[in-house]
């Protein structure tokens, strides 16, 4: 038990070390939502940054480890990463839209194709 809060309490101050040194802050994300996700790349000596557009199909974790999982449909083809919240590759995320479902995994959009993975907008959280 005491060990559990000692790695609560250093997750939380490893937290706001990173807000301190990141300028922007991470909006409240909730699964349904379409979120373009900034992404830093390095290639060769060049860094640039790869926006990624995709509904939130899944959050796991909590503290220093949270994770989201973004779908996307790119040529046809069902696209899913997975973006650790906290890392130094994340260079943004902005909400585009809020979706309004009921239940915590939208597994079952990846059985779907065409107008029926849409999710429904929401309109009570702000953008």
């Amino acid at each position: 038990m005491h060990t559990k809060e000692m790695i609560r309490t250093l997750e939380a101050e490893e937290i706001e070390n990173l807000k301190s040194q990141k300028t922007d802050e991470l909006p409240q994300i909730y699964v349904g939502d379409t979120v373009k996700v900034a992404v830093r790349i390095r290639e060769g000596g060049k860094e640039r940054i790869q926006p990624y557009e995709g509904t939130v199909i899944a959050m796991r974790n909590g503290g220093i480890n949270e994770t989201i999982t973004v779908r996307k449909i790119f040529q046809g083809v069902g696209v899913e990463r997975v973006f650790l919240l906290h890392s130094p590759r994340i260079a943004s995320i902005t909400i585009v839209r809020r979706g309004r479902v009921k239940r915590a995994k939208l597994y079952y959009l990846r059985d779907r194709v065409g107008k029926a993975t849409r999710v429904k907008q929401r309109f009570d959280r702000p953008v």
